[in-house]
């Protein structure tokens, strides 16, 4: 049986008492402080010694935290909100369709109902190399993104290719959506994009003592202006991670042009890989199967998968067009030529 290493756990009811955590220094002042909310990433790392620290502040007893709001430019869901209660909630559901099936996708129910949208979004990198035992580490040497020197994945690479991992992410990216991050030091708000990094090690852009609060997903990305669609590639129906994800998001106009459009790839990179020619491709036209088979084409370019999870590279990279074709027809209301993963949008 895997255990958890020797450490201080701590549960503050305020933001400010987890600000002041993370401040703190860890247990007696010394050790690496990590923040915890749902946990079903962080305690099985820890298991496996992927990730240390000693003293681990969870998120789940702040009330603020755990809100879903309807607000002037959108509806604000709090970091610790379960992916359950993200699916239950029918704001969510009615409004943003795309997003949830994104959360319908991840994992199993008994992972939903512990696992938050905050987590969820922060979700660590993975690869094969990485996700293993700690025997299995040792007998072939850690890779950089533990103790060693070395991407198996790409030997003679400066830099770490595990890859994103959060299915959340690529379509409230899509969607436009903002997240507010908290320190000791004032509040922020910025793009959910804009919190990623290219890089398998240090992939968020979160600064020292901060804490995701808040994500808001805009008025004007919902059902009544904006077309979404979320297609997820995996070897089984459920549980396991992505090897791809894409999302769509469209804006069409009175006469059924596309006024704005965003298309985003999960799995393929160390971050959320934006199609940033689909908005050139779509913008002012009516789409077309023309215009829907280029888009795919490109999408297919801008994929980098590699050898870092299940599946041959390239084909994922040649489903990455695929998956995008079959999204694109599905946000735009064309005939799809291929069968839809299942999502169990079933809510209880």
């Amino acid at each position: 049986m895997l255990r958890l290493p020797p450490l201080e756990f701590r549960a503050p009811t305020s933001l400010d008492e987890a600000l002041a955590s993370l401040e703190g220094g860890g247990a007696n002042g010394a050790g690496r402080v990590r923040l915890v909310a749902g946990g079903t990433d962080l305690w099985p790392n820890m298991k496996r010694r992927h990730q240390q620290a000693g003293t681990v502040v969870s998120l789940m007893s702040i009330d603020e935290l755990r809100r879903i709001e309807q607000t002037a430019r959108g509806l604000t869901i709090g970091s610790t909100v379960t992916l359950t209660g993200v699916l239950r909630n029918p704001a969510v559901r009615d409004r943003y369709p795309g997003f949830a099936r994104a959360v319908a996708a991840i994992s199993s129910p008994p992972l939903r109902n512990m696992g938050t949208l905050g987590g969820n979004l922060c979700v660590d990198t993975r690869c094969t190399y990485y996700n293993q035992t700690e025997e299995w580490r040792r007998s072939i040497d850690y890779c950089m993104k533990e103790q060693g020197t070395i991407c198996w994945v790409a030997t003679n690479s400066p830099r770490c290719w595990a890859h994103s991992a959060s299915d959340a992410a690529p379509m409230l990216c899509a969607l436009g959506a903002r997240l507010k991050l908290v320190s000791s030091a004032g509040e922020r708000e910025i793009p959910l994009a804009d919190l990623y990094r290219d890089d398998g090690i240090d992939y968020l852009g979160m600064r020292p003592g901060e804490i995701l609060t808040e994500v808001t997903v805009p008025n004007d990305a919902d059902s009544e202006h904006c077309r979404s669609a979320f297609w997820k590639l995996r070897r089984r129906g459920s549980i396991d991670f992505s090897v791809l994800s894409v999302a769509v998001a469209l804006w069409m106009d009175k006469h059924n042009a596309v006024s704005r459009a965003a298309v985003y790839l999960g799995a393929v990179g160390s971050s959320p890989v934006a199609v940033d020619t689909a908005e050139e491709l779509l913008v002012g036209k009516t789409i077309d199967e023309d215009l829907i088979a280029a888009v795919a084409r490109q999408a297919r370019k801008d994929a980098t998968p590699m050898s870092n999870t299940d599946f041959v590279p390239a084909w994922r990279g040649k489903m990455a067009e695929h998956y995008t074709h079959a999204a694109l027809c599905e946000a735009a209301g064309l005939p799809v030529r291929r069968q839809a993963p299942k999502h169990g949008l079933t809510v209880v």
